[in-house]
């Protein structure tokens, strides 16, 4: 499994004349990070392997710190003595994979029904289409919640995680699908997609080689826009504890302290970072998206 890696500070101040006050820390490596699911970050571990982020510079003038050896923690720690910063850092990891993961199987999932469905038209069409209509009418967050409900208990993270990973992206395809179908209606009609058929090309072909590049621009920009999706439903299961489970970090469960209204007063330095995170890390992707939306569609963004 390899070593846990608890991350450790020690601030200092460097000579004010050219650097200010500054964070003296060694460099740290991914070959140092070898546990996929960290369950502790403890300072008092014996098994903590133990590393330093951000190199700074040496000084023998100290702004503020401990006495001896000792350990500050920038955003302090939890009732387990864990470095809550540390646990961000990991934290954001889960929280990432599972939006990038999910969109990287949803899309492809709803581009090929949406292909299929707009290529052949006829039953096929409608078929598909009216399962689509059923899972659009489901709200999605519900729905995760209502599965997510009936997992067994004794799931480990690891599990929770792929299977939060497969609920969210068998919901989330179902919008795509309908709106790439309506692409393909009016592309398997010029004249390229009818040459094709005329030099006996198959239809899945055609769909995979010809229709689908087409809509390469509307699924980057769906793609950009739909991580924060799964970020929030990620975080909403783990907040009400049904998603990734403590001492496992993700930025939901780390904001599932927020419930407890004594740590929402008293200790708010475990509460407003996660939040802080989700919140820019949201708008971020939503700006994004629209930036590539104006860049890479002129025309829709005039209108």
């Amino acid at each position: 499994a390899g070593k846990q890696v608890c991350v450790s500070y020690k601030l200092i101040a460097v000579n004010p004349r050219r650097f200010g006050f500054l964070l003296r820390v060694g460099p740290i490596t991914s070959c140092q990070i070898k546990v996929p699911w960290p369950t502790q970050f403890s300072l008092f571990d014996p098994k903590v392997e133990q590393v330093t982020v951000f190199q700074g510079f040496p000084a023998d003038r100290h702004l503020f710190g401990t006495p001896g050896k000792g350990y500050l923690n920038l955003l302090g720690t939890d009732d387990r003595a864990q470095d809550e910063f540390s646990r961000l850092l990991f934290g954001g990891r889960i929280s990432l994979s599972i939006g990038l993961v999910g969109v990287a199987i949803s899309l492809p999932l709803g581009m090929l029904v949406g292909g299929i469905s707009g290529y052949f038209g006829g039953w096929v069409d409608t078929v598909l289409m009216r399962f689509v209509e059923v899972l659009m009418t489901i709200p999605g967050l519900y729905l995760l919640v209502a599965l997510a409900a009936i997992l067994p208990a004794g799931l480990s993270s690891s599990e929770r995680f792929l299977l939060i990973v497969v609920i969210t992206s068998l919901v989330g395809w179902s919008s795509l699908a309908r709106v790439i179908r309506g692409q393909v209606l009016s592309i398997k009609e010029q004249d390229y997609i009818q040459a094709s058929k005329v030099m006996g090309a198959g239809p899945l072909y055609i769909i995979l080689r010809h229709v689908l590049p087409q809509t390469a621009t509307y699924v980057i920009i769906s793609a950009t826009l739909s991580i924060p999706s799964y970020i929030i439903y990620e975080s909403v299961l783990s907040l009400i504890g049904l998603g990734i489970q403590q001492p496992d970090p993700s930025w939901g469960n780390l904001l599932s302290l927020s419930t407890n209204a004594s740590i929402l007063t008293l200790q708010p330095w475990l509460i407003w970072p996660p939040a802080l995170l989700i919140i820019i890390t949201v708008l971020s992707f939503n700006l994004l998206g629209d930036a590539l939306r104006d860049i890479l569609d002129p025309r829709g963004s005039l209108q």
